[in-house]
């Protein structure tokens, strides 16, 4: 396991657009949330201590803020050959074990963790409704990334700690 430290990402930067599968067998593309006030989009995945250590956070992060308009979505970029758990149906059974209530995706060919320059998981990203990159670091700042965004602020004024995690299994 190689711990790693998400980039550094210039606030501001466009959201990747993407279209993937999701664990309930429908596609999803950033175009499918242009209702929502924000998008949470992290890189996940089942193996990692990691992310395992804050599926929870994110589940409640879920529940707290979807009334409010937001959207978390999980992707899932890991090749599942040095991985098998990280498969779609690992996906799937991990999704149902731990009760997910946000969007969960498979990044098959990893041509978006790449656009997106993740590194880790997890690698967390906040959009704006604009989808302009508004915060990308740790889940402990996510709520007030997600309050000053519902507040109306256009920029986080906060210090951004990169995620730290497991190093997304490339195929190589």
């Amino acid at each position: 396991m190689v711990l790693l430290k998400s980039e550094d990402i210039d606030m501001g930067t466009p959201a990747p657009k993407f279209n993937l599968k999701g664990i309930d067998g429908e596609f999803h593309s950033l175009d499918s949330y242009a209702g929502k006030e924000a998008l949470v989009i992290i890189f996940m995945c089942v193996h990692c201590p990691y992310v395992q250590a804050i599926e929870q956070d994110i589940i409640e992060l879920q529940e707290d803020y979807e009334d409010m308009g937001i959207q978390v979505i999980g992707i899932n970029p890991n090749d599942p050959s040095k991985h098998p758990e990280d498969s779609f149906e690992g996906m799937k059974q991990r999704a149902d074990d731990m009760e997910y209530n946000f969007v969960y995706l498979r990044d098959e060919d990893q041509s978006i963790a790449r656009e997106y320059d993740a590194v880790c998981t997890p690698d967390i990203y906040v959009f704006d409704k604009n989808r302009e990159l508004f915060y990308h670091g740790r889940i402990e700042e996510v709520s007030n990334a997600l309050e000053a965004i519902l507040d109306g602020a256009t920029h986080y004024q906060e210090q951004q700690i990169p995620s730290q995690g497991c190093s997304i299994k490339w195929v190589d």
